[in-house]
């Protein structure tokens, strides 16, 4: 009877370390990188360009035109913006470099010669990530151009003490349909794997280790029921 806690304790470490972790048939490793795509240096297109949304707010610079050129004008919720001798055109869906190349074949085709129309995202209000699971902030943050798995956990402040960095999940609604991938972010970060790029309305899940809980909850409980000593006067 005087170690009843010790045999407590090496009854739920039997149960824990038998339990068989949850199995997914979501793809990994390259599986994983074939459907979300990693960034590059001779793949840039990997990092999806930031398409602009409604309620976006852009800024249209047209070379040597101040008067044709406006600033913070924001895409309304049709998706549309009106800009002077242009007129309506639609925003929603385009990178900023398609709709430069928009405005320049309109503005060339009536009013200027080789006009020179440049479109920056000047704030984003459409496009955002969600980062839920064992990270320290989970919740939904803006995007204000293409990122990486490693930079949205940085924006959730990292993962939490009882994080799983082997179980990862990226969702992503690829041609109407929801998919997912499972991502090393350990071997990430050691340089092993390339850092999967995430773009506007992707969803990270962070797994669990069931070790690591377990253990942080025997650290906790220790005090209360002095498993690391023996329990005397039984």
């Amino acid at each position: 009877m005087k170690y009843v806690g010790t045999a407590i304790f090496l009854a739920m470490l039997a149960t824990t370390t038998t339990a068989k972790p949850a199995e997914t048939n979501l793809p990994s490793g390259v599986a994983a990188y074939s459907l979300i795509p990693a960034t590059s240096a001779t793949t840039n297109t990997a990092v999806a360009d930031y398409r602009i949304g409604p309620l976006d707010t852009v800024d249209v610079t047209v070379y040597q035109e101040p008067d044709l050129s406006a600033k913070a004008l924001q895409v309304d919720a049709a998706g549309q913006i009106a800009l002077p001798l242009v007129g309506t055109v639609q925003a929603t869906g385009k990178t900023p470099a398609e709709l430069s190349r928009e405005l320049e074949t309109i503005l060339g085709s009536k009013y200027l010669r080789n006009p020179q129309v440049t479109v920056t995202v000047a704030a984003s209000v459409s496009q955002k990530v969600s980062i839920q699971g064992e990270v320290r902030e989970p919740g939904v943050y803006p995007l204000s151009g293409p990122t990486t798995l490693l930079g949205v956990l940085s924006m959730a402040k990292g993962e939490s003490e009882v994080a799983s960095l082997k179980q990862v999940v990226v969702f992503r609604d690829i041609n109407g349909q929801r998919m997912g991938a499972t991502f090393d972010v350990a071997s990430i970060r050691r340089g092993q794997s390339p850092d999967p790029t995430i773009q506007g309305n992707d969803m990270i899940v962070v797994g669990s280790s069931g070790a690591k809980k377990f253990w942080r909850g025997v650290v906790n409980a220790a005090p209360v029921f002095s498993i690391f000593r023996p329990i005397t006067g039984l």
